[in-house]
């Protein structure tokens, strides 16, 4: 027998971490209407702590890369893990909306931005020449399926011991990450003698070092690829974390649905997330990025212009739109991906899509305070969902009309 290349231990070990991490930072939004209740904090405002969080997951990302090639990996993600656990450990004492906005808006977002999706990048580009694709894929997946995958359950412990339970268990997962993380994870191939997985022996890997979070961003601001594709990406996060993730749940309570109900549709969307994303990281290797996200964008804003009448028609409606939904709901990410490589060099597709994935958060974190603005002047998500929805349109739209702007060229950096 064959012996297994560590790259998939590495693989599973982050497979583990994003999708815990990623629930760290989705279990605001299940705590939305229980803090409203208690502490008579605004609708507005704890969506503008949601906010913070988002935004700075997504702009820790281009540092997050550039330090995993200065101090490791392991050490930049360990850190990150300590800082989630203290963090949401100490929300169960909050008392005053300051701090809230400390904890789950500051730290908890500056550690789930080292664990965000640029680490799926780091891991899927210095660990696999073959495959990179479909782990890509699965890693993005786990990102996307954290979010939505464990608040069956924790809506569960609220309902039934309060929202402090949930908090505890929260910090728990991340403490056990850590021990995993601690005992398997590794920096880089090199580490342990071994090449890539699927590289060719005598195959040289990447010469040129990174380039640093600013000289990347000057770069690549330089060209047309960078903005299409941090555009959409923007429009991506909005529809996605900022507007979904953050508010279905307490859309559905405005129509009667239970928390319990409309988390377990989160959870729905989060199993058909590691389909459809998976399944677009092997769309990817094979078929052409561009023509994948036109479709995958534009399939999303027909979906959210009609959401609101679906949430007219019950949670039966809403069975069909979480299978729909979840498919897509972060399938754009490997085409993404694929395409800076393309345009940017291997070397420099972590810190470049650093910044790609910043805009994601920054699209996440207007939508999360944004709706909940909405919501709380007209008393309903219907304008919100709606203006997602034709923006999604607009980005399927780009990546035809942009067809010239994402050819492979990148500028010279002066000096």
């Amino acid at each position: 027998m064959r012996r297994l290349h560590y790259a998939w231990i590495i693989a599973a070990v982050t497979f583990v971490t994003l999708l815990i991490t990623a629930g760290v930072r989705a279990t605001p939004g299940l705590l939305m209407v229980p803090l409203e209740t208690e502490f008579g904090w605004s609708r507005t405002a704890i969506s503008g702590a949601v906010a913070i969080n988002i935004a700075l997951f997504g702009l820790i990302g281009p540092f997050a890369a550039s330090a995993m090639d200065r101090w490791g990996l392991r050490r930049l993600v360990l850190i990150a893990l300590a800082l989630l656990a203290v963090s949401v450990a100490l929300t169960t004492q909050m008392q005053r909306q300051w701090q809230m906005t400390l904890l789950w808006g500051v730290f908890v977002g500056m550690g789930t931005g080292v664990t965000s999706m640029v680490l799926a990048a780091v891991v899927a580009t210095r660990w696999f020449d073959a495959r990179r694709g479909v782990v890509l894929g699965a890693l993005s997946a786990a990102n996307a399926t954290g979010q939505l995958v464990f608040l069956p359950v924790l809506a569960r412990l609220v309902e039934q011991n309060g929202w402090r339970a949930a908090a505890w268990v929260v910090a728990g997962g991340a403490v056990v990450v850590f021990a995993i993380v601690a005992a398997f994870m590794r920096d880089r191939p090199e580490d342990l003698g071994l090449r890539p997985y699927g590289q060719a022996a005598g195959a040289a890997g990447a010469a040129t070092p990174a380039l640093s979070p600013f000289a990347a961003l000057r770069m690549a601001a330089q060209t047309r690829a960078f903005w299409i594709l941090a555009g959409t990406f923007f429009i991506c996060g909005a529809s996605t974390n900022g507007l979904i993730g953050t508010h279905l749940i307490a859309a559905c309570h405005d129509y009667g649905i239970a928390a319990t109900q409309s988390a377990q549709l989160l959870a729905m969307m989060g199993l058909f997330d590691i389909v459809g994303t998976t399944a677009s990281g092997w769309l990817t290797d094979r078929y052409s990025s561009r023509h994948l996200l036109f479709g995958y964008y534009t399939l999303r804003g027909i979906s959210l212009l009609f959401l609101p009448y679906t949430l007219i028609n019950g949670s039966s409606a809403l069975v069909v739109f979480a299978v729909f939904y979840g498919l897509d709901w972060i399938a754009t990410v490997p085409p993404t991906v694929r395409l800076t490589g393309e345009a940017f060099g291997r070397e420099n597709t972590g810190v470049v899509y650093g910044w790609i994935g910043a805009s994601h958060q920054l699209g996440a974190a207007s939508a999360a305070f944004g709706a909940g603005a909405i919501r709380s002047f007209t008393g309903e998500y219907s304008v919100a969902f709606w203006i997602a929805g034709v923006l999604c349109v607009i980005a399927g739209t780009a990546f035809l009309a942009g067809r010239s702007g994402l050819t492979p060229r990148v500028p010279a950096i002066a000096g």
